[in-house]
């Protein structure tokens, strides 16, 4: 019951409080990317690391700049956006802060190093 609350409110655009993003495991990601079609893979991974290697249709804003371009880039606040890093420590953080700015459906699927799927150059 409170899973399908959570899943259900999405950001409550409060940054502090961990329950206004979820979290999923990057093979669950994987099989949503599968079934679903309007959302969005954000990179928050410097440039640097984006362009060794990102998942398929990946864009990259780093985090260290995500408060100051998300807006720009990011247009629809209510679509599903699904966040990575390398490990899962910057995309939480980019999480929190995209739910702060007002996006409601931000999914954490942590480090690019778990990630079974496809690595493109």
């Amino acid at each position: 019951m409170f899973l399908m609350i959570f899943l259900l409110c999405g950001c409550t655009g409060n940054k502090t409080e961990n329950a206004s993003f979820i979290t999923i495991t990057g093979e669950e990601a994987m099989k949503r990317m599968e079934e679903e079609s309007d959302y969005l893979i954000l990179d928050v991974r410097t440039k640097e690391e984006y362009e060794e290697g990102h998942i398929k249709d990946a864009i990259n804003i780093p985090n260290e700049v995500i408060e100051q371009e998300a807006e720009s880039v990011l247009k629809d606040k209510g679509q599903t956006i699904y966040v990575y890093c390398r490990s899962g420590r910057r995309s939480k953080q980019s999480c929190e802060t995209l739910c702060a700015l007002g996006y409601t459906h931000v999914i954490d699927f942590g480090g690019i190093i778990d990630w079974k799927g496809e690595i493109v150059k």
